[in-house]
């Protein structure tokens, strides 16, 4: 039975495209029932549009709070029977709504080696730092900043040379093979969260 998938973004929506297009391709058993963008000028929006995907902008500044705005979404979500929420480049901190409804059902992916670099302009407090490796983690979304449960991380070596924008362009491409990797094994039940830490059937150690 296929996963289905709700996608939050804001913005470009890279790995919203390398979801479908692992779905395309048939490596991932999963179908992307609806997008949600919290900017309707988003690029992204184009893209999910362009797949034909069911695409919707729900933008915080039309409801009078955080709480409705989240029920929207959740209400959105629930139309659809999503099994599984991705933030994909969803620039927003989850909270209550959200949370309750998908517990242990909401991942995200942050382009640092988790839990180091939480927060925006995580590729450029790396090269700051002046790390040698960093990469990007799949987790499991809380109340917290880019806390929950991780499920994977895929590394990358930072060399001297590396600007943000060089490190981004590293992180992206194994930001794309990590998410559509984390949704196979969670639409397969190969994901247990214990204590708060993960336990995937099948990774290799």
């Amino acid at each position: 039975m296929k996963l289905k998938l709700g996608i939050l973004i804001s913005g470009r929506g890279s790995n919203m495209v390398a979801i479908q297009n692992a779905i395309e391709n048939k490596s991932l058993a999963a179908s992307i029932e609806l997008v949600i963008s919290s900017n309707s000028k988003a690029d992204g929006v184009k893209k999910a549009k362009a797949f034909g995907l069911n695409t919707i902008s729900i933008e915080q500044n039309q409801f009078e709070s955080k709480k409705d705005y989240e029920k929207e979404i959740v209400s959105n979500l629930l139309k659809k029977d999503v099994d599984l929420v991705v933030l994909a480049g969803y620039m927003k901190l989850v909270q209550t709504e959200i949370l309750t409804a998908y517990k242990n059902r909401i991942i995200n992916i942050h382009p640092s080696l988790l839990p180091s670099f939480k927060g925006l302009n995580a590729q450029k407090q790396a090269i700051e730092a002046g790390v040698r490796i960093s990469g990007c983690t799949v987790h499991f979304v809380d109340e917290t900043l880019d806390g929950g449960a991780i499920i994977s991380q895929n590394a990358v070596l930072v060399n001297s040379e590396d600007t943000e924008e060089t490190l981004c362009n590293k992180i992206l491409i194994e930001e794309h093979k990590a998410l559509p990797k984390a949704i196979n094994s969670f639409g397969k039940n190969q994901i247990k969260i214990i204590n708060n830490k993960t336990i995937v059937k099948g990774d290799k150690k």
